[in-house]
Formats: structure tokens, C-alpha cells, sequence
């Protein structure tokens, strides 16, 4: 499989170039992502394992899909995308935006659309991305996080923290 290219973007999220992902992420240029957390019915949020052979934050907690655009994709259909293709779920309709958040180290150099989702389950977790999961209350979660912060992605803290501010 050839490696993934990303489009290179400003501080204003607006294409400026198109490099190859290992590139992007050495280089610590801005870029785009998608995170999207899945709630059930009881109001419980599906967060995903991340894969131990990732090449980035192995083994951590992260939302429920999340990743990057291909270069000239945008942020809806690469919804779409990711939740088919980590969690084997075809949504009938682009989840509704919640928030974007600006580039920072911490979201590790991407600008990252947040959105929500409903399924109930079960999921089909691309092996290659997903090393596992679980339904957790918005409560267990906030817990979690302040107790150990460790065991989650960075970019998930600030997913977190600004779901739970809005």
C-alpha cells in the first residue's frame, strides 16, 4: 500500500501544499482530521483502543473514529469514511458537526472537526486501526481521563475537554 498524502494547510485551514504523510507528521505541519464520538441510546460513548502496530500513540483510549483526510477530501464525507472503515458501520447521514479544533502540539499539528454520531452496535473494528473497545458513561470518562491521563490520546484529551465545556 502506497503512503497516504495529506494536504498541507495554514493557520487558517486553507490548502497550501501536499506532502506524504510521514513527511507531515516529522515535519510537524498542519493538517486535517476528524474525531467522532459515538453515543448509544443510554447515553453511553464507544471509545476505541487504538491498534498496538499504529505508528503513532499505539495502545492508547481514543473517540470512537478518528482520521486523517486524504488530500482534496473534506471534513463530512471523511466521516462517512473512517466510522466504515474502523468500526464496519455505513451511517445513513454525515453526523452533526460539534466543534473544530485549531491545530495545536497537542492535537498533534491537526485541525480536527468533532462530530456525534448515534448507533447502538455491534461494530465490525478494522483490525489494523482498532485493537478493541467499549461503551463507557460520560461520567467514567471524565474519571477515567483525570485518573489516568496516560491511557489516552492526546488530540482525545482535547476532544474531552471541549465536549464536556459545550
Amino acid at each position: 500500500m502506497s503512503e497516504e498524502i495529506f494536504d498541507v494547510v495554514n493557520e487558517h485551514d486553507e490548502v497550501v501544499g501536499r506532502l506524504p504523510r510521514r513527511e507531515v507528521h516529522r515535519q510537524k505541519l498542519r493538517h486535517r482530521a476528524i474525531h467522532v464520538l459515538v453515543f448509544n441510546r443510554r447515553g453511553e460513548l464507544f471509545l476505541q483502543q487504538r491498534s498496538l502496530t499504529k505508528d503513532n500513540v499505539p495502545g492508547v483510549w481514543d473517540s470512537s473514529s478518528s482520521g486523517h483526510l486524504d488530500s482534496g477530501e473534506d471534513y463530512d464525507p471523511c466521516t462517512l469514511r473512517e466510522v466504515r472503515e474502523e468500526l464496519g458501520v455505513q451511517l445513513g447521514s454525515v453526523p452533526t458537526r460539534l466543534f473544530k479544533l485549531a491545530a495545536t502540539a497537542e492535537t498533534g499539528w491537526e485541525f480536527c472537526w468533532v462530530y456525534r454520531a448515534e448507533h447502538e452496535g455491534p461494530f465490525s473494528l478494522q483490525e489494523s486501526e482498532v485493537r478493541g473497545g467499549g461503551w463507557f458513561t460520560p461520567e467514567a470518562v471524565t474519571e477515567w481521563l483525570e485518573r489516568r491521563p496516560q491511557d489516552f490520546a492526546d488530540a482525545f484529551h482535547a476532544v474531552w475537554r471541549e465536549y464536556r465545556r459545550a
